[in-house]
């Protein structure tokens, strides 16, 4: 069933969604040549907290971490490990907030001091995939408007879809109704309608579309040792168009 959200529950998103922005601004100063894994797990969960709210995925369905850190070949659902960051990697964050009982989920994928020039085109064309498939979250339109999008932004680029994993909705819970693929036809899939929440997520690489899950049963890397770019935002469906709820913020002062 899908949960259409009233007024004042998208605003409470919209408050978890700032602390999620602000997150990944905290976690993408820290990205560096040397940062472990681990290390930007404890930032982002201490960050999380000192605004007041609580890391979704910590313990979620016994995930062991605050923060989903996922470099290179991996997709998403990294766990923190001591792996230590290093000069050309990128490496996805994937974080989610809850606070006063209502969640907001978003991703970036950052490169760590210099990268290769396609490397950074892969994380070119997955952000604007993700702004292709937002421009579709309207009223009138369906899912697969949403995710054709993504879809056609990406392989016009040369790049594959990963089809095994979709984006979600997303509010109450961490995952909700409907499930939004990153492939598809226009006019098919759910209707969108005022009030709906959704997690709008291209998962994308610069080789083969398929799939392994690692032995700790979260892990999804690419078969093919390709690079693999992830970003993610929640978008409310709204009378004025979609609403970015995890929009990016200015950098922080301290």
């Amino acid at each position: 069933m899908i949960v259409r959200k009233s007024a004042a529950e998208i605003e409470g998103m919209a408050r978890a969604g700032r602390v999620v922005a602000d997150t990944l601004d905290v976690l993408r100063e820290h990205a560096q040549p040397g940062a472990s894994l681990l290390e930007l797990d404890r930032i982002g969960e201490e960050f999380i907290r000192s605004q007041g709210g609580v890391p979704t995925s910590k313990g979620y369905r016994g995930f062991p971490a605050a923060i989903c850190i996922s470099p290179n070949d991996m997709i998403v659902h990294g766990i923190p490990s001591a792996y230590e960051l290093e000069e050309g990697d990128v490496v996805s964050l994937d974080v989610g907030v809850t606070l006063d009982g209502l969640i907001a989920d978003s991703a970036a994928t950052v490169g760590v001091g210099e990268i290769e020039p396609e490397a950074q085109r892969l994380l070119d064309v997955c952000e604007a995939a993700r702004a292709a498939g937002i421009a579709e979250a309207r009223i009138g339109n369906r899912v697969g408007d949403v995710a054709a999008a993504v879809q056609r932004t990406t392989e016009e680029a040369g790049f594959s879809v990963v089809r095994a994993l979709v984006g979600h909705g997303v509010g109450r819970s961490y995952h909700e109704e409907p499930q939004v693929p990153n492939f598809g036809r226009p006019g098919t899939l759910a209707p969108l309608v005022a009030g709906m929440t959704i997690a709008i997520e291209p998962m994308i690489t610069a080789g083969s579309s398929e799939i392994f899950v690692a032995d700790d049963g979260w892990s999804i890397s690419t078969t093919d040792g390709s690079l693999a770019a992830h970003f993610e935002h929640t978008v409310a469906i709204t009378e004025d168009g979609p609403r970015i709820l995890t929009a990016e913020t200015a950098p922080l002062l301290r």
